[in-house]
């Protein structure tokens, strides 16, 4: 039984999960705007929340932290370039917009990015 899990599996072990997610929001840092499915977007909306708030802050520890999450290059350009954006927003730094279906497998697309 499923109760009280949050968290959507998408058909893979947990290792697989978490690095699907990592490069989602590697990609997203990169290239600050990618299309995926709705429930990958709408899975990875709070893990990129948590990491621009960390990234706010711009201490030694944090850029740890965020380097062990999602590696160094992504670290520094999130830092550097996207955090000092958000400086006085408390939240929200995603939007996430409906597309339509995909023709291969029917699977609802969204565009994540930031805003």
């Amino acid at each position: 039984m499923n109760h009280s899990k949050k968290n959507r599996k998408f058909g893979r072990v947990r290792n697989q999960r978490t690095a699907l997610m990592k490069s989602l929001v590697s990609s997203l840092i990169s290239h600050e705007k990618i299309q995926t499915t709705e429930a990958k977007a709408k899975e990875m909306r709070p893990v990129i929340e948590k990491l621009v708030t960390r990234a706010k802050a711009d201490t030694l520890a944090a850029r740890r932290i965020l380097t062990s999450r999602i590696g160094l290059v992504a670290t520094k350009k999130l830092v550097e370039d996207i955090a000092p954006k958000y400086k006085s927003r408390s939240g929200g730094y995603t939007r996430i917009t409906k597309l339509d279906i995909k023709r291969s497998d029917a699977a609802k697309m969204a565009q994540i990015e930031f805003v």
